[in-house]
């Protein structure tokens, strides 16, 4: 069987439906059979419009936009609840305090401060690049999807909810979950200069050890929420040929 190349942008994947009554389920099968792995701090160009590897901002360049509505409030208030936790010692810009975390005043993202995101350790901060959050959730030896906004951990996949019957928003949805290009980062999308879930020069993120069924099992658990979903997913991945 011929399959779509998962690091072209304009491939149209071979998609895996899994019908669960009130979810259907749609899964880009090359993306999650393909060796994709986040390589920050290792060659990641970032999302400028420039290649960006010396500064090692990754897709934090932008605040951490929250989901829409109730959902939205409850997790700028789980992330201002994280963000009182952290120390000097795992976030470098500790001093701003918690009442500085958010880029607006409807607390829809995360402040963007000296050109990334608040949580952003800088390459000259005593314990590297990286997020803060994440750090903090690994000294607590705890996952850090837990700790992070839910953009930031499910990043390179990406969900799309729509009614199966437009004309009955409340019944039956199809969940796509398909890998995160540069549809899916909007207007941004247009200007930057490398997308890693893309091809470029061969599409240096995929050199991973594991498929990305196995490498984001956590990611997947916590959005399908569904065991039997993901053993039947897992098995059509691993008997794809």
């Amino acid at each position: 069987m011929t399959t779509a190349d998962p690091t072209d942008p304009d491939s149209d994947p071979e998609w895996i439906e899994i019908d669960r009554g009130e979810v259907v389920w749609r899964f880009d099968g090359d993306f999650l059979a393909s060796k994709w792995t986040c390589i920050f701090g290792a060659g990641c160009r970032g999302i400028l419009d420039r290649p960006a590897d010396e500064l090692h901002q990754g897709c934090c360049s932008l605040g951490a936009h929250f989901g829409d509505g109730e959902a939205g409030r409850e997790e700028a208030m789980q992330i201002s609840a994280m963000a009182a936790l952290l120390t000097a010692d795992q976030w470098q810009y500790h001093h701003v305090g918690t009442d500085a975390i958010f880029g607006d005043e409807a607390r829809s993202c995360t402040a963007v401060v000296d050109g990334a995101c608040v949580f952003l350790n800088r390459p000259d901060f005593a314990r590297g690049p990286g997020c803060a959050l994440h750090v903090a959730a690994l000294d607590a030896d705890e996952r850090p999807l837990d700790w992070k906004p839910s953009v930031c951990w499910q990043l390179p996949l990406y969900v799309d909810w729509a009614p199966i019957d437009p004309d009955d928003p409340f019944g039956p949805e199809t969940a796509t979950v398909r890998r995160w290009g540069r549809t899916q980062w909007g207007d941004h999308g247009r200007t930057m200069a490398w997308a890693c879930t893309e091809r470029a020069d061969g599409g240096e993120a995929y050199i991973g050890e594991s498929p990305v069924v196995e490498s984001l099992a956590d990611e997947l658990r916590e959005i399908v929420r569904d065991d039997a979903v993901l053993v039947e997913l897992r098995r059509r991945v691993t008997n794809r040929s």
